[in-house]
């Protein structure tokens, strides 16, 4: 009786010891599963994070848009307005006596600019009239953000509207780029200025356009 209670207690303890690992394995074996788990939650969370970060680019893309947009609207829809207006004719006489004096006068400046699209440089004015409107500016954040919109539209040589600065004042502009201020395109508006006084303003005044607008205001003028 002593003997087969001793086998038989061998055998519990045996039945035990093998229940052991028994209960633990499945332990083990969810492990793996859980594992898994926070692997497919890390890669659930990394696709939510690449996405947002993806859809945060587009948002600021699409903000940068709207902002050059907007911007750009204002500087040529100011000269487009320009172009609804209509000159008298001491003004058009007045065109004629200085330069000064036409890109003083808003209907000056617009039949100059239809002129200038003629010759395929009316970028000149746009660069221009893009400068009378940033030196105004006043606030410190949007004045470096028109600053490089205009940078890029007329000064950087890969822009289809690259304005012809010597490399005198590009170099000014480039060192005034770090820190903008309205100051910055002060020196390449006047080259511009100067450009299109010495070069194109004599040919708008012997151009067969401001004849025929001089001739015709000077009618109404006499009609009226």
């Amino acid at each position: 009786m002593g003997s087969e209670r001793m086998e038989m207690r061998k055998r519990q303890m045996s039945v035990q010891q093998e229940l052991v690992p028994g209960t633990t394995a499945p332990g083990q074996n969810e492990q793996p599963s859980q594992g898994n788990r926070g692997s497919n939650a890390c890669c659930f969370c990394w696709c939510c994070c690449c996405s947002c970060s993806c859809l945060t680019v587009r948002n600021e893309d699409r903000d940068e848009r709207n902002r050059r947009a907007s911007y750009d609207f204002k500087a040529e829809g100011n000269a487009d307005l320009e172009e609804s207006l209509k000159p008298t004719a001491e003004e058009v006489c007045l065109w004629g006596q200085s330069f000064d004096k036409l890109m003083h006068c808003p209907a000056g400046r617009s039949a100059f600019r239809q002129f200038l699209r003629t010759e395929f440089s009316e970028e000149n004015m746009l660069f221009w009239l893009a400068c009378e409107e940033f030196s105004k500016e006043t606030n410190k954040s949007v004045i470096e953000e028109k600053a490089r919109i205009i940078y890029e539209d007329y000064i950087s040589i890969l822009s289809p509207k690259e304005v012809s600065l010597d490399s005198r004042v590009r170099e000014v502009i480039n060192r005034n780029m770090l820190e903008p201020t309205s100051h910055t395109f002060d020196d390449a508006q006047l080259q511009i200025f100067t450009l299109m006084q010495r070069d194109s303003y004599p040919r708008f005044m012997n151009s067969s356009a401001y004849k025929n607008l001089l001739k015709t205001v000077s009618e109404q003028s006499v009609e009226s």
